[in-house]
């Protein structure tokens, strides 16, 4: 069969199988490939990775487009990567309803002060702690992209006070939204659980820190499910042990893994998972990126078309 041009992924290998299988019943004029094997580099027009080969320009001189193969692309070097070369980062069903529950579940859990009753039981302790209504709570977003805005309709729904904060102006229906540095402050002060959602960038890099947190009620929660690096470890657990931050629950860490020594394994008011939150669904992500070539191939934007200027 003679092909049109060639598709290559380069990330999980049992995934990439998967991928294959979608390729094959869709798409079969397509040259489905699975790392190492590229078959001949002048044919690959596009690439799907979670972290692409330094020498991309070199070594596939024709690539007309480069997909990742997760929600995110902080993990690229984009000063490595050909200035003209379209970036597309994964929008896929299954990673926002993977979000939303995560969060929820976090929210819920703060909400109704589970945390505390987990340390009670510790102690043999029953004491019933006083419940307040969702309308009470007050929910705030740091993040208003289609994942922070796919949790915020879930979290109004439920009857959650919600507001949202991000860099540049959104109007969400029911939804208080803040925008930029002036904006920061009043969002913070009448925010009970702060979700951080924001992506990797330079300008969020260590943005949860002591400054951000004395800006919040004392013994706000914490939800943190963007990146590991946004966060400064030492001012969270500064900032857990003076009461300002009552719980956190950290789906991100810097490093992952983090190191079997690292006082969240062990802080009483630190809930941690392994960035499971949202994982990207095989089946699903691969009719995405099919539905993106064929956007690409009629001149239309593509779905997650990343501003390299923002970098997201």
């Amino acid at each position: 069969m003679m092909y049109e041009f060639s598709f290559v992924y380069k990330s999980d290998p049992v995934r990439g199988r998967q991928w294959a299988e979608v390729f094959r019943e869709q798409a079969p004029h397509i040259d489905f490939r699975i790392w190492p094997d590229v078959g001949d580099p002048e044919h690959v027009r596009f690439l799907a990775a979670w972290v692409p080969p330094d020498d991309i320009a070199s070594r596939f001189p024709k690539l007309q487009v480069l997909f990742s193969s997760g929600a995110g692309v902080d993990q690229f070097d984009f000063h490595a990567l050909p200035a003209d070369l379209p970036v597309v980062r994964m929008v896929e069903p299954g990673i926002v309803s993977g979000m939303v529950e995560y969060v929820t579940h976090a929210v819920l859990d703060l909400h109704r002060d589970m945390p505390q009753y987990r340390r009670q039981q510790q102690r043999a302790e029953w004491q019933p702690r006083q419940a307040k209504l969702a309308a009470d709570r007050r929910v705030g977003v740091l993040g208003l992209g289609s994942l922070g805005q796919a949790v915020l309709g879930q979290l109004k729904a439920m009857g959650f006070d919600c507001a949202g904060w991000s860099r540049s102006q959104h109007h969400i229906e029911g939804v208080r939204c803040h925008s930029g540095s002036e904006g920061l402050a009043d969002f913070l002060a009448s925010t009970d659980i702060l979700i951080c959602l924001l992506p990797l960038t330079e300008a969020t890099r260590g943005f949860l820190n002591a400054q951000l947190f004395e800006q919040l009620p004392r013994g706000a929660g914490l939800v943190h499910v963007g990146r590991g690096p946004q966060l400064v470890d030492v001012d969270l657990l500064a900032a857990l042990d003076a009461g300002q931050i009552g719980d956190a629950i950290l789906d991100v860490t810097d490093p992952e893994p983090l190191p079997a020594a690292h006082p969240f394994w062990s802080h009483a008011h630190i809930a941690l998972t392994p960035h499971i939150a949202s994982m990207t669904h095989p089946l699903s992500a691969a009719r995405v990126v099919l539905d993106n070539l064929h956007r690409f191939d009629r001149g239309e934007p593509m779905v997650g078309l990343v501003d390299r200027m923002r970098g997201y």
